[in-house]
């Protein structure tokens, strides 16, 4: 790419060349003209003498002086030849210039090259009496003009102003590359200055004389004063790198910190959800256990007082009706209460072993969300809070139960804590539906407090709570996101209405896909 100084020199040439080749232009064109009005004349010229001339020797079949006339009209360069035709004879007198210029006769009518212009011969006899009667055609010449003299000299024209052309650009650019020295030298230094300003480092740059006293030494002077300003910069950035590079350290060494912390904290919530669903239903248990195991000891005292009447041989039907009767409630309670916490047990076995073990399987979603809302009852059986659960039926999926039973539990129980207070009466509402493209979307509904609108984009951040002191740790929609959106592949939305309660929206696919990368449970918990 040129520089500066060679567009300069390349503009004011094409400028020079362009206002000479539009003059020249010009004047070519004047030329040419000039040229073609005088080759119009001659031609004129020629004609009218030939016109008058001729007429009256052709008339007297004066071969001679046809001959002497037309070799006076074949002067001027521009003719090529002159034929003269009589109208009975034919070609009557003819005269043809050679290529190096030599006059000879034309006997024949071969061909002649140039331009032919042909006009008649008309003779009028003046002196006789009828000289009013018309002129007699007695013959026509045919002239051939060339335009070679014309090429000639318009050709040579151009030759003279391209040479001009050349030589006054050749003495410009001789001119400005001697002009423009004396201003592209200094600033060819002061860019090689600048380009080790900005390659090497600043104390290997030595600054540039200043002892020019024209404009450009002020510019030179300018750049000493700025390498040695940009000297004290770079002084100050290596000083403020050291400290940032420390702090980087300590920064990061805080940030392990904040990390190993969260993960414990997220650790610590999973299993406090875990470890609180065992104390509930073990809690839970106790009841049908009680029972059961009351009504086992009232059969076996009656059984053991038939059998001590049968020992004794006094037994009465009284004694065994009333025995039948004991043992017939006693059965009966044994066994409503050992089926409900024998159900209790299995929603609590399945429950805990998918959350421990994060195996994938097939379930059918409908009765697992069943029995997770078991799970949730002594929970549930604290406050004024129904549970409802709007699921079709045959909804298989393929998917991580013991995930997906966190993510319920954990959008309930935060619908309990902080959708309601301890007396309020409520309603949270599980419904699923199921999409096209075998994507189903579950929609868990309340109609509690709601949301304020500054914290629904914050919802789902770690650490966000509105019951800061109160046993919130503001994790638990934060696991919910995590899981849904990396475990499941999915999304949630949440929606709410300040005073009419609040919507959170999941959509996942039946069949969760294949996470090549292998995370564990607890590695998508910690991202």
């Amino acid at each position: 790419m040129f520089g500066i100084q060679g567009r300069l020199t390349l503009l004011f040439v094409v400028i020079v060349t362009l206002v000479l080749g539009i003059s020249g232009t010009y004047a070519q064109y004047s030329l040419g003209h000039e040229l073609e009005v005088s080759s119009q004349r001659l031609r004129q010229g020629v004609l009218t003498r030939l016109q008058t001339s001729l007429p009256s020797a052709l008339w007297d079949l004066d071969k001679a002086k046809v001959d002497n006339i037309v070799a006076a009209e074949m002067m001027p360069p521009e003719l090529v030849s002159i034929r003269v035709y009589d109208t009975s004879v034919g070609l009557f007198s003819g005269k043809l210039r050679a290529e190096n210029g030599a006059i000879s006769s034309l006997e024949n009518d071969a061909a002649v090259g140039g331009t032919p212009v042909v006009a008649d011969l008309a003779y009028r006899d003046s002196g006789a009496a009828g000289a009013a009667l018309k002129p007699v055609i007695v013959g026509r010449v045919v002239v051939n003009f060339s335009r070679a003299q014309i090429d000639a000299t318009l050709a040579a024209e151009v030759r003279r102003k391209v040479t001009e052309v050349l030589l006054l650009d050749l003495i410009l650019v001789a001119a400005l590359a001697l002009s423009l020295r004396i201003v592209f030298d200094p600033l060819k230094r002061l860019r090689d200055g600048l380009f080790d300003l900005a390659t090497r480092g600043s104390d290997e740059v030595e600054e540039l004389p200043d002892n020019r006293q024209d404009e450009l030494g002020e510019v030179i002077r300018g750049f000493n004063a700025i390498q040695r300003k940009i000297k004290s910069n770079i002084q100050r950035i290596r000083e403020a790198e050291d400290e940032a590079r420390k702090s980087a350290a300590t920064t990061a060494k805080a940030m392990d910190d904040l990390r190993r912390t969260q993960e414990s904290l997220l650790q610590a919530e999973r299993l406090a959800s875990l470890g609180g669903l065992v104390a509930g239903v073990a809690h839970e248990i106790n009841t049908p256990v009680g029972i059961a195991l009351t009504s086992a000891s009232v059969l076996m005292e009656a059984t053991e007082k038939v059998q001590a009447s049968v020992e004794g041989g006094n037994i009465k039907k009284s004694d065994i009706t009333r025995y039948l009767e004991t043992a017939s409630e006693s059965t009966r309670l044994i066994m409503n209460n050992a089926y409900r916490a024998a159900h209790l047990i299995h929603s609590f076995k399945q429950i805990a072993v998918d959350q421990v073990s994060e195996a994938r399987r097939r379930f059918e979603l409908r009765d697992y969300i069943n029995e997770v809302v078991s799970s949730l009852q002594p929970k549930l059986k604290k406050t004024h809070i129904t549970v409802d659960i709007s699921c079709p039926p045959d909804i298989m999926l393929d998917s991580y139960p013991g995930a997906l039973a966190q993510v319920i539990t954990n959008l309930t129980l935060n619908c309990v804590e902080h959708a309601f207070d301890a007396e309020d009466e409520g309603r949270i509402v599980i419904g699923v539906a199921q999409l096209q493209g075998d994507w189903i979307e579950m929609q868990v509904t309340d109609n509690g407090k709601g949301i304020a609108p500054d914290m629904l984009d914050k919802v789902f951040d770690p650490f966000v709570t509105t019951r800061r002191g109160q046993g919130g740790t503001g994790l638990g929609l934060n696991i919910v996101f995590n899981l849904i959106a990396k475990q499941f592949g999915g999304s949630i939305t949440v929606s709410s209405v300040l005073g009419q309660g609040a919507s959170f929206v999941l959509r996942m696919p039946c069949v969760t896909p294949t996470d090549d990368g292998g995370l564990h449970a607890d590695s998508r918990l910690h991202a």
